[in-house]
């Protein structure tokens, strides 16, 4: 057994008298004024009144979607290109299953460029040279969707720490990997951009009957991660705001095996249903349109009213 040997009295007071003089750094917000990327902007969007609905709800750019091959992700990617996206990376772990849903982004969308990268979210150098890669290809990176995770039905008393680790390794990590290499890019280019999370109501209540507990603390460090890159990045022109979906009717939530948990899941929420992908649209679409810029570490909530009880 090994004895740590307690810190010599002179070098532990030496050491408390150095925290003394320390500085930290200072968040710095915008000015608001003419010469900020904050500035009020003007909005030109268009001569009839059926134009100024359209151009309410326009979104330029080109974007970025982690995890856009699922069902979400490729949700939110369509709707975006729908309302005006001019181009659109897809990150994924493995670009080889993206080519069925590039093909038909493709056909549907000539006009826009659609190209995939494969990317580990967890690796830093990985999603830098991935952004980097997209905004050659694109041009600029405007828009950053986070929608890569995973998740995982564990008792808490049984949960192993790699188990633990790998859950927040992507869904929160991950995220703020993406985001960081997306906003030096967007400071670099001087434009600004939008960049949405997806946390989750797991962000915000206890989920029933499952125990994921990884999973919930993931999301809800999600959100705080959101309204720290609000605060700071507002400067620089970057809204950072996320999306927290209920139960949601994909792939993860179908299958015999878990037919009981859907069954409470219904009955506990007021809309007696799950959600469907595009349900979730409308509020990706609404944060990133070019009237949302005064929409800055905001959550938006789209579950049915689960989130009520």
């Amino acid at each position: 057994m090994t004895i740590l040997e307690p810190t010599p009295k002179p070098l532990a007071d030496a050491a408390r008298a150095d925290l003394s003089k320390r500085s930290i750094p200072h968040m710095v917000l915008s000015t608001g004024d003419d010469t900020s990327l904050t500035a009020p902007p003007s909005f030109d969007l268009g001569a009839t009144p059926t134009a100024c609905a359209l151009g309410r709800f326009r979104v330029q750019g080109n974007a970025i979607v982690t995890g856009g091959t699922g069902t979400l992700g490729f949700a939110a990617s369509s709707a975006l290109l729908e309302h005006g996206l001019s181009g659109l990376a897809i990150f994924d772990v493995n670009a080889s299953q993206a080519d069925h849903q590039l093909a038909l982004l493709r056909k549907r969308f000539p006009q826009s460029v659609i190209t995939c990268f494969q990317v580990d979210v967890t690796n830093d150098s990985a999603v830098q040279e991935a952004v980097d890669a997209a905004a050659t290809t694109l041009g600029t990176i405007d828009h950053l969707l986070c929608f890569s995770g995973i998740v995982g039905c564990v008792d808490a008393l049984d949960m192993t720490a790699a188990h633990w680790r790998r859950i927040l390794d992507v869904n929160t990590t991950g995220s703020f990997l993406c985001a960081q290499a997306v906003a030096r890019k967007m400071v670099d280019q001087g434009t600004g951009g939008s960049i949405i999370f997806t946390a989750s109501i797991s962000a915000h209540r206890v989920n029933y009957p499952q125990p994921q507990a990884a999973y919930n603390v993931s999301k809800a460090a999600l959100i705080t991660l959101k309204n720290c890159l609000a605060a700071e990045w507002a400067r620089y022109g970057i809204r950072t705001n996320s999306v927290s979906p209920g139960y949601m009717d994909t792939i993860l939530n179908d299958g015999p095996g878990i037919a009981e948990a859907r069954n409470i899941w219904a009955e506990r929420n007021p809309t007696g249903r799950m959600g469907t992908p595009d349900e979730l649209t409308g509020a990706i679409v609404m944060l990133s349109a070019v009237t949302s810029s005064y929409i800055n570490g905001t959550d938006i909530v789209v579950d049915g009213g689960t989130i009520v009880f």
